[in-house]
């Protein structure tokens, strides 16, 4: 099967990012370009530019914007047809996917007030395509379908096909071994994490509906953001919709990975920004825009699951008390640690804030001692193909 070119609305969505910066755009687009372009395990040129024909149409772009003021989207709009006959390069969908993904986390608010091609819209998946939410069309596409739903949640600038790393992947590996139906989330993970709970919570309603079996357990299981928007869903679905949402009262399970309940400090120097797109190769150039901050980075800062009015702080919003809510934080340091590397933590979420614990015991979220696991030596990334966390997903949901 041939693998999907970079498509010419792709480079203009990008385009559309900003009209401020036309001419540093331009260069991003054309570094992002450079690397797809670059054959695998080339090195990509210091300057990260394009050469040939390709490279002409990104230096007419930058020079034609100067003089005249253009459109930088009109314009590659125009460019398409070229930088599609150029030959931008095969991008393997997985690839394409990390750097929307990595754009809509840090700009993803922005995509979707304007409208950008490349602002993703919330829905789920299986195996990398969307699900119609219709019980003979589940049906027919989960074909090992059980009674048991679990709904994985990706984290900032990421996307559902990254649940697979290192030749890994918990919802695949918790299919074989506790029976469970692994459905993905996929959503733009700029925009606050109070609206996608909310999206979620109406999507959740449709997939409950939706089941081709009838449930006989349901969980749901986040990685660092999703953790929080998990958390919005259920609070918006249970305290806003005033139990009118059937599907909170069958969640028996909600586990928390790396997810900054208290907040986490990746906002300093975009250093969270930078790891999260260290992710995706062809996504390295974005790192340019690390100092951009978008809703949902905002959220992940103090741990924000509801509006951003004021009127509630993170650690007020207690947990769903008919749910057995589990959290699981990491260390990169050993076991029994120094406190700074508790600070630490996983490298962008502290491990006091990851397990909901504060100084002030009014302010703690309150997960029981034994919903609460830590793993040593393992980074924010890394909880995703840990054979540890494995283990304590499979103890938790057998």
């Amino acid at each position: 099967m041939t693998q999907p070119l970079l498509q010419a609305a792709d480079l203009r969505g990008a385009a559309q990012l900003t009209t401020d910066a036309v001419d540093g755009l331009a260069s991003l687009v054309e570094a992002m370009h450079a690397r797809i372009a670059s054959l695998p395990g080339v090195p990509v040129a210091a300057d990260e530019r394009t050469r040939g024909i390709t490279g002409l149409v990104y230096k007419s772009v930058r020079g034609v914007t100067r003089i005249v003021g253009g459109s930088v989207d009109a314009l590659l709009g125009w460019l398409g047809p070229t930088l599609s006959a150029a030959g931008v390069g095969s991008l393997p969908q997985a690839e394409r996917e990390a750097v929307v993904a990595a754009l809509n986390g840090v700009l993803g608010d922005h995509l979707a007030a304007t409208d950008n091609p490349l602002a993703i819209t919330m829905a789920f998946r299986h195996r990398g395509k969307p699900l119609v939410l219709d019980r003979f069309a589940m049906r027919s596409r989960l074909i090992d379908v059980t009674p048991r739903p679990l709904v994985l949640l990706h984290g900032l600038c990421m996307n559902d096909l990254q649940w697979q790393r290192n030749g890994h992947d918990h919802g695949a590996a918790l299919a074989r071994e506790a029976g469970y139906t692994p459905i993905y989330l996929h959503y733009n993970s700029g925009l606050s994490v109070s609206t996608n709970g909310r999206i979620l919570a109406q999507q959740m309603e449709r997939l409950f509906d939706a089941w081709p079996l009838p449930i006989e357990r349901m969980a749901i299981v986040g990685h660092s953001m999703g953790g929080l928007v998990a958390r919005s869903a259920l609070h918006h679905a249970v305290l806003i919709q005033r139990g009118a949402l059937r599907w909170t009262a069958r969640i028996d399970d909600l586990i928390c990975l790396g997810t900054p309940h208290l907040g986490a400090p990746l906002e300093s120097a975009g250093h969270g920004v930078d790891v999260l797109l260290g992710a995706a190769p062809y996504a390295a150039p974005l790192a340019r825009l690390g100092k951009m901050r978008s809703a949902g980075i905002n959220d992940l800062r103090h741990g924000n699951i509801v509006s951003g009015d004021g009127a509630l702080r993170p650690d007020t919003v207690p947990l769903p008390a008919h749910v057995r809510c589990h959290a699981l934080a990491a260390s990169l340091g050993p076991a029994g640690g120094s406190v700074k590397e508790q600070l630490l933590g996983d490298g962008l979420v502290p491990v006091a804030s990851a397990l909901g614990q504060h100084r002030e015991p009014a302010r703690r979220l309150g997960f029981a001692k034994e919903r609460q696991a830590v793993v040593h030596r393992t980074g924010h990334l890394d909880l995703l193909s840990s054979a540890e966390v494995f283990a304590v997903l499979r103890d938790w949901l057998r």
